[in-house]
């Protein structure tokens, strides 16, 4: 329990750190968090509690194509909001867009034999 508490706390003080990093720089603050950071950190984790290198690799090959039905959000999120749309409805339509592309994601990876 005790394993399970020190990695919620670190990967909480990450997301944290970037929240506060923001506040002072939003370009920085992106690109932090930008950085594959939690992924890292879940391999880490992955690899502390397996040692299994077919499954690290496997997840790796896999974030690879569920990050790229995320990408067009953080694009659609601030257009919108500069359209004069507020912030949850941008931020709304950008989850949903992702949702969206996530279920063609799965729809498609079969076709094309995507490692997901």
């Amino acid at each position: 329990m005790s394993y399970f508490v020190l990695k919620s706390i670190l990967s909480g003080l990450l997301i944290a750190a970037i929240s506060e990093i923001a506040r002072r720089s939003p370009g920085v603050a992106a690109l932090v968090a930008s950085l594959p950071l939690v992924s890292i950190l879940g391999v880490i984790w992955l690899w502390r509690d397996t040692g299994d290198t077919s499954r690290i690799a496997s997840h790796f090959e896999a974030t690879f194509w569920y990050v790229l039905p995320s990408l067009p959000m953080f694009l659609m999120v601030p257009r919108l909001m500069r359209d004069g749309h507020g912030f949850w409805v941008s931020l709304g339509l950008g989850c949903g867009l992702t949702i969206a592309l996530y279920f063609f994601l799965l729809w498609l990876a079969p076709r094309f034999n995507l490692p997901l």
